[in-house]
């Protein structure tokens, strides 16, 4: 009787999450910049189209902050904030924001979505971190601590990443505030790059979760470059994180 209950069990966690990932997810994609400005936006919009179409959401683009009404908000499932940089919001919008996500909706912060809002106390929280510096952009090693978690299913067995992207350290470690799946080896980066000492962290967190009551937040250090949202595994590792904050998995 316990084989069978625990067949039964496995067969209809399996229909639910056939039937989670069926149903269509509205995901806004907002990446408005009022501070430096990544040329790989354009990239990470056709990378959200393809996974778009991939993994049937519904996906709406915008960098037009006025739309940050609680009536256009309310549609959506996920908000990620596409390299957003400095002040995006005014007052109001963020407070519009703040009550929209605090519903139990889903938020997906990729590269410098933590160069964003840095007086607004309550986003901080939301991405855990705030950037602070970086050193020049280069190939670095990723060290994974987590990859059992459903947004590291492309990573999944692989100990190590090796990448170029722009590693970006924080002005706070967020690893007690957060849940860590990945880091930075700082040894891995190049000898001129390690004799300046003003961006390392020693425990240098790149990617990370966290629930917040109802609402799930994510963050990933990956999109610097255009060629970082042509990476099929951080593709992957993308769509996997929109659709984990919107519980489809």
């Amino acid at each position: 009787m316990k084989k069978l209950a625990l067949a039964l069990s496995l067969l209809l966690a399996t229909i639910f999450t056939g039937i989670a990932q069926e149903q269509k997810i509205n995901v806004l994609v907002f990446s408005k910049t009022s501070g430096f400005r990544h040329n790989s936006i354009s990239a990470g919009l056709k990378m959200m189209s393809d996974l778009a179409q991939e993994r049937k959401w519904v996906l709406t683009a915008t960098e037009n902050a006025d739309l940050f009404t609680p009536e256009f908000l309310k549609t959506f499932d996920v908000v990620v904030f596409l390299n957003p940089t400095m002040d995006v919001l005014n007052e109001q919008q963020q407070k519009n924001f703040e009550s929209f996500m605090n519903t139990g909706k889903g938020f997906v912060g990729i590269h410098a979505a933590t160069d964003c809002e840095y007086d607004w106390a309550w986003y901080g929280q939301l991405t855990g971190a705030y950037f602070k510096t970086h050193p020049r952009g280069q190939i670095g090693t990723v060290i994974f601590e987590n990859t059992d978690h459903p947004s590291m299913v492309p990573f999944k067995g692989m100990q190590t990443y090796r990448t170029f992207d722009e590693w970006y350290t924080f002005k706070e470690n967020p690893r007690s505030k957060v849940q860590v799946l990945a880091r930075l080896d700082e040894t891995s980066l190049d000898a001129e790059t390690l004799k300046d000492d003003k961006w390392k962290m020693g425990d240098h967190p790149l990617i990370w979760y966290q629930e917040m009551g109802q609402t799930r937040s994510y963050y990933t250090v990956f999109g610097h470059t255009p060629e970082a949202f042509q990476d099929p595994k951080i593709k992957e590792h993308i769509g996997c994180a929109v659709d984990w904050t919107a519980k489809r998995n």
